[in-house]
């Protein structure tokens, strides 16, 4: 039984994201089907559900590197976006510093070449510090341990100054303390207005720290307050579309699917 209870639609100012009957998909394995809602600028909102449900595929969507395969997916023009991948995904193997991958971050204003001012050297100084880094900038990257390297990765984000900050599991195989820490950052992003999406897997922490959640199973299963999202009855909805799931289905039309939101999704039906 699907909830009908109104839901306070955002203005259009207000929207961040808009998605319309969104797919996507690798080659021809389907990743993501039929996704449509908004998330508003602000927003803290925490993408979950079972592994291989896509949620990573549609944070590389909302990034800009991968094109949809049916509908679309439009970000707010002149936001700047900031992303962050699996630290399990980045080859740590180069030879750089701690300074040089989060000097990185300046590279969409200075370019890869530009030369750094004082300011930017300034800038960087400052993200190093705020996420506990202090006094290890010299410090090869390959000598860092989990939880160094993810805070350099939030450091990097920090510099770059964005509006959209969009985190690919950024909590995995990481301590409690750095885990804290780098809530605490995501908190005053939060307060300073910024727009944060983070694929999450453990549910304690996204029902204590974002007030919105999209639990996706390759197709959305509910999206709304995380209180009426993560919820035993919608994590087993969850599970039960993943485990029937066809890989070698064909890719569906659009406007072919049933609704499975058994919260309002935000946004949906907006113009």
């Amino acid at each position: 039984m699907h909830d009908a209870s109104p839901v306070r639609l955002p203005d259009k100012a207000d929207i961040c994201v808009r998605l319309d009957d969104l797919t996507l998909g690798y080659n021809n394995h389907p990743a993501v089907h039929h996704l449509g809602g908004s998330i508003a600028c602000g927003e803290s909102l925490a993408v979950v559900g079972p592994n291989g449900s896509g949620k990573s595929t549609l944070i590389r969507c909302i990034a800009g590197l991968l094109r949809p395969r049916g509908g679309t997916c439009q970000v707010k023009p002149g936001l700047r976006i900031a992303w962050l991948p699996q630290a399990s995904g980045i080859d740590r193997s180069f030879p750089a510093r701690l300074r040089d991958l989060v000097a990185l971050g300046l590279w969409p204003r200075r370019g890869l070449l530009g030369r750094h001012r004082a300011a930017d050297r300034h800038a960087v100084d400052a993200a190093i510090s705020a996420v506990g880094l202090d006094g290890l900038a010299g410090r090869p990257i390959d000598s860092l341990s989990g939880g160094q390297f993810q805070r350099a990765l939030f450091a990097r984000v920090v510099v770059q100054d964005a509006d959209l900050i969009l985190l690919d599991e950024p909590f995995n195989a990481i301590d409690t303390r750095t885990v804290d820490d780098l809530l605490a950052l995501i908190a005053r992003w939060r307060g300073e207005g910024r727009t944060v999406v983070a694929v999450a897997h453990d549910l304690d922490l996204v029902r204590a720290h974002f007030p919105r959640a999209l639990l996706l199973a390759r197709e959305p299963v509910a999206w709304g307050p995380t209180a009426q999202v993560v919820t035993p009855a919608n994590l087993a909805r969850a599970r039960q579309f993943q485990a029937a799931w066809d890989e070698d289905a064909p890719w569906c039309a659009p406007g072919t699917h049933a609704t499975t939101a058994v919260v309002p999704m935000a946004g949906r039906g907006a113009a």
